[in-house]
C-alpha cells in the first residue's frame, strides 16, 4: 500500500473513480509521469558509453521526461549486466561491450542525479531473436521453446517458424518459471536503488502456442478432462483460419492462470528482496483479442464473460492481475488518434497492425488512442494508474499526427505517457513535438 501511495503522490493524481477509472474534474489538471523506453537492441551502440547516457538523461530531463525505462534483458534472453543465470549481451551488430560495463547502474546514477526515476525492463518469456538465430532457445535451452500448432496440423518448435522474429518460451514450464524468477530477484538485489521493474513479453507467443506434451498434461490435470484428440479438441484449422473447439474456453482460462500465477510468484519474490520497488507491466491495449496471448491484464473487479462470451468463461475474471501492479503501461499502438477518426476511417486503410494478437481490420473505437485508453482504464477499474504507450515508428514521418497522439494520451490516461522508443525520437529529431504536446494544460 505504501508503494502505491508514494506512486500516486509522485503522479499527483487528483481522483480515480472506482468503477470506470475517470478522473474527477478539477480546475487544474494534475501533473503526470512521462516514461521514455530505451530498447536494448536499438540503442545498444548509443548507450555503450557513460558520456552518451549522461547526454540523453540530460536531454530527457530538459523536455520534461520524468521516468526512464531501461531494457536490460533482451528478447534473446541475454542480460545487459553480468548475470549469474543469463548469458551476457556483450555484442550486438558489431558493437562490443566489456562484461564490467554496467549500463543500468549508469542510468540510475545519472538519472537520479537529474531527479528522474529509473526502472529496469526485462523480457520475461522471450528467448530468441529468430532473424539473427540467436538466444537461449538456440544455445543454452532449446528444450524450453514453445511448441506451435501450425495450420497444416503439425506441432513444431517455434525456432522452425519462418514468419516470427521473436522466439518465445513455454510459460507453464516449471524450469522456465524458476529461471525467470531468479533473474528478477537478481535484478532487485543488484540494483536496490532502481525505482521499478517493468515486465515485458509476459505472455505466450500467440493463440497457436504452447501445444507441448507438458502443456497438455498440465491442462488435463487442471481441467479434469482427458483430451482424447490433442490439439484438435482445443482448436482446429480451416485453411489458415483457426476455430475454437470442445475445450477452447477452458484452455483460454488455464493459460491465463499460468500467466497470473507467475505474476503472483514474481511479485512475492521481488518484494521479499525490496518491498519498496515498484512493479509494472507492459501489454498491448487490444483487450478483446489479447486473450490469444494467454494474458488477462484486467482487474479481478472486471468480468468479461458477458461482453466476450466466445472466449471468456465465467471464472475468467479471476485470472486478472492488474491488482498486483503499481504501474501498468498499455500499448495504444494505433495511428488513429480519436474515436471520430475511427468513424471517418470506415472502409479505408487503418494503419499498421503488426503486433501479436491484433485484429488487422477491426475499426471499433478501442483501436484508436482515445478509445483504447478509455477501455484500458475501464477494465483496470482504478486499481493501478494506466500509462498510455505510443509506438513512434508507426507514425512514420507524420509529425503532426504523432503530436496529436501524445496530447490525447496526456488528456486521457491517469498514469501518463510512455514513449517507445528513444531511438525513434532521436532518428526523427522529434524532441520538440514531444515536449510541446506532453504538457498538461
Amino acid at each position: 500500500m505504501n508503494r502505491i501511495l508514494s506512486l500516486l503522490a509522485f503522479v499527483l493524481v487528483a481522483s480515480v473513480a472506482t468503477s470506470c477509472c475517470k478522473a474527477t474534474t478539477v480546475e487544474t489538471k494534475p501533473a503526470k509521469p512521462v516514461y521514455m523506453w530505451v530498447d536494448c537492441e536499438a540503442n545498444f551502440e548509443r548507450m555503450s558509453s557513460q558520456d552518451s547516457i549522461a547526454y540523453y538523461v540530460d536531454k530527457m530531463k530538459s523536455i520534461g521526461i520524468t521516468d526512464i525505462v531501461v531494457d536490460v534483458k533482451s528478447i534473446m534472453g541475454e542480460t545487459l549486466y553480468d548475470s549469474k543465470y543469463a548469458p551476457y549481451m556483450a555484442e550486438f551488430e558489431g558493437t562490443v561491450r566489456p562484461r564490467e560495463y554496467d549500463m543500468m547502474q549508469h542510468f540510475i546514477d545519472y538519472g537520479h542525479k537529474a531527479g528522474l526515476r529509473v526502472h529496469g525492463s526485462l523480457n520475461i518469456f522471450a528467448g530468441g531473436h529468430m532473424i539473427f538465430k540467436r538466444g537461449i532457445i538456440y544455445n543454452e535451452h532449446p528444450e524450453w521453446q514453445s511448441i506451435v500448432y501450425m495450420p497444416d496440423g503439425k506441432l513444431v518448435p517455434i525456432s522452425e517458424m519462418k514468419n516470427n522474429y521473436n522466439g518465445m518460451l513455454n510459460p507453464s514450464n516449471p524450469e522456465v518459471r524458476e529461471y525467470q524468477k531468479a533473474i528478477l530477484v537478481e535484478f532487485a538485489e543488484r540494483y536496490p536503488e532502481a525505482d521499478g521493474i517493468i515486465f515485458d513479453r509476459l505472455r505466450y507467443d500467440n493463440i497457436t502456442s504452447d501445444f507441448s506434451d507438458l502443456s497438455r498434461q498440465q491442462f488435463e490435470q487442471w481441467s479434469g478432462h482427458a483430451v482424447e484428440n490433442f490439439p484438435e479438441d482445443i482448436m482446429t484449422w480451416e485453411g489458415k483460419q483457426w476455430r475454437p473447439a470442445k475445450y477452447f474456453k477452458e484452455w483460454i482460462e488455464w493459460r491465463a492462470t499460468v500467466i497470473k500465477s507467475f505474476v503472483e510468484e514474481a511479485h512475492a519474490a521481488i518484494h521479499a528482496v525490496n518491498p519498496d520497488i515498484l512493479i509494472g507491466d507492459y501489454t498491448g491495449a487490444w483487450y478483446p483479442t489479447y486473450y490469444q496471448l494467454g494474458v488477462n491484464w484486467a482487474s479481478t473487479k472486471y468480468d468479461p464473460s458477458e461482453r466476450y462470451p466466445d472466449w471468456a468463461s465465467e471464472n475468467y475474471y479471476k485470472t486478472g492481475y492488474a491488482d498486483l501492479l503499481d504501474i501498468y503501461m498499455t500499448g495504444l499502438y494505433y495511428t488513429l488518434v480519436t474515436k471520430d477518426e475511427v468513424d471517418a476511417a470506415q472502409g479505408r486503410v487503418v494503419g499498421q497492425r503488426t503486433e501479436s494478437g491484433m485484429d488487422p481490420n477491426d475499426l471499433t473505437y478501442c483501436y484508436s488512442v482515445e478509445g483504447g485508453a478509455e477501455l484500458a482504464q475501464a477494465i483496470t477499474c482504478g486499481v493501478v494508474p494506466v500509462a498510455g504507450s505510443l509506438y513512434v515508428d508507426q507514425y512514420e514521418q507524420d509529425k503532426e499526427q504523432f503530436g496529436r497522439a501524445v496530447k490525447q494520451v496526456m488528456q486521457s490516461c491517469e498514469g501518463g505517457l510512455m514513449i517507445f522508443d528513444l531511438v525513434h525520437i532521436v532518428n526523427r529529431d522529434w524532441w520538440d513535438v514531444l515536449e510541446q504536446n506532453m504538457k498538461v494544460e
